[in-house]
């Protein structure tokens, strides 16, 4: 069937598309790309060819030309870690996360499983206030109290976390304070060692030579849009995970230490604008030792690294904000190019405007002030107008020590070699013992899908989700 004799009562875009892709002489190479990338959101579209070679003699074994595809191109997944930009990939990315928290709790992915002995704490540092907000209050045992404003909130009332007095809220603090939070991180970790040869009576240089701090942590936006970190934090041996630290260094020296490094930790911002500001970790600070698996304990090892790998793949966009920078890429925010003003942007140096973002107001006056702010000379090498979409925050969502455990590189080589395995037995290709190597030339495209693709990633999409239901319990029978 070709595309002129499609019938004329086919009038949806996508379905007509399907069927000229239905229509191709190779319908199921186009199905097998399409369920390859897993449901992605907006795969990439490569072009160009490859070729797997004998290392040893040279010989071509295998090509690969995209132009031999029924579309001409090959699809790869975008591989994007935020669920909100694409649910597929950010799966994988919490796999990832999970298994690297959890490796350096109890062992695996070459961590020796020593390591679950190793004392290790969980740890939650805040942001302080910047004035009051909406909230649930309740009290110790529990029993819910009312909001400061008096009212009764329900747990999606769209005012938490939005301040009570909009008009006295500290914006420029709020702001400040999520541009500053890595920074204040990187000290923390520095005033932690410290603490912790205070506590054991020893010089850094002496607890260096016998104790080494190890850590992975990942950060997370409250609904009142600033950042907090959620941190397992542990004693290794001098070496890393290898070796067991020494007996004094216990998991209550290390509790204390992060509750002593926290309330030490100080880091100033100083400008015309906005004046002095002393930024601190917020009061509530949480710090709790992680027990073994099936230890009795509440907080276990693999209930801390689900918990780590869930906000992974989250963003700002969980406190209500957008998820896509908000800066004319044309002019890269600046409002002129070549001394004029720019023609996209009208010399706004936004991609659109702040007031029609489809935000709360409260979100929406985090964002203006982020931009306010990047326009001041004091502040102009932070590039707020970058992260204002962040409002402010522009650190890694996750990171760790270089001795924590494994690494994403390392574990996306393991499945990228598994995966090249898999293709080389279903080609029947052996270099009888010898090194299989792969020459390949690609080139970018563009992203996402056909019109017809769409409706069969639909598919892949809906049954991928009934597979993930059933193997939760969650599907009736």
């Amino acid at each position: 069937m070709t595309p002129q004799t499609i019938p004329p009562h086919l009038t949806s875009p996508a379905i007509r598309d399907l069927v000229e892709l239905a229509d191709l002489d190779d319908f199921d190479r186009v199905r097998a790309q399409v369920t390859s990338v897993s449901g992605c959101t907006r795969p990439v579209r490569l072009v160009g060819q490859s070729s797997t070679v004998d290392g040893t003699t040279g010989e071509v074994l295998h090509t690969f030309n995209t132009a031999d595809e029924p579309t001409g191109r090959l699809l790869v997944p975008c591989g994007n870690r935020r669920s909100s930009r694409c649910p597929s990939c950010s799966r994988r990315y919490a796999a990832d996360t999970f298994h690297l928290i959890r490796a350096g709790l109890t062992g695996g992915k070459n961590v020796p499983d020593s390591v679950r002995t190793h004392p290790r704490v969980f740890a939650t540092l805040t942001a302080p206030s910047f004035g009051p907000v909406h909230t649930r209050p309740t009290t110790p045992t529990g029993r819910r109290l009312p909001c400061r404003c008096g009212a009764w909130h329900g747990t999606d009332a769209p005012v938490l976390g939005t301040p009570v007095d909009p008009a006295t809220y500290d914006y420029a603090g709020a702001v400040l304070w999520n541009v500053h939070a890595s920074a204040l991180w990187a000290r923390f970790t520095t005033y932690l060692r410290r603490e912790v040869a205070a506590l054991l009576d020893m010089t850094q240089k002496a607890l260096k030579a016998v104790l080494r701090v190890s850590f992975a942590k990942v950060a997370e936006y409250q609904r009142r849009g600033m950042v907090h970190f959620h941190a397992v934090i542990r004693f290794d041996g001098p070496d890393g995970c290898d070796a067991a630290p020494p007996g004094y260094a216990t998991a209550d020296v290390l509790a204390r230490a992060v509750r002593q490094a926290a309330r030490r930790v100080e880091l100033t911002v100083s400008s015309d604008a906005v004046g002095e500001r002393t930024l601190r970790w917020g009061n509530q600070l949480d710090v709790r030792e992680i027990a073994g698996f099936g230890g009795g304990a509440e907080l276990t090892d693999k209930a801390v690294a689900a918990y780590v790998a869930k906000y992974a793949t989250k963003g700002a966009e969980s406190a209500g904000t957008i998820d896509y920078p908000l800066h004319c890429s044309a002019c890269d925010g600046r409002g002129q190019r070549a001394g004029n003003a720019c023609r996209p942007c009208e010399g706004t140096g936004l991609s659109r405007p702040v007031a029609s973002l489809p935000v709360v107001e409260h979100v929406r006056q985090m964002i203006r002030t982020c931009w306010e702010l990047g326009q001041l000379p004091d502040f102009a090498g932070l590039k707020l107008w970058k992260w204002a979409h962040m409002l402010g925050f522009r650190g890694h969502f996750s990171t760790k020590s270089r001795r924590y455990s494994t690494t994403l590189g390392a574990l996306r080589d393991v499945r990228r070699a598994w995966r090249r395995e898999q293709a080389h037995e279903r080609m029947g290709l052996d270099a009888g013992g010898g090194t299989l190597v792969v020459e390949s030339s690609m080139a970018y495209l563009g992203t996402g899908y056909r019109p017809g693709e769409e409706l069969l990633t639909a598919t892949v999409r809906h049954e991928r989700n009934l597979v993930r239901l059933f193997a939760e319990g969650g599907a009736d029978r």
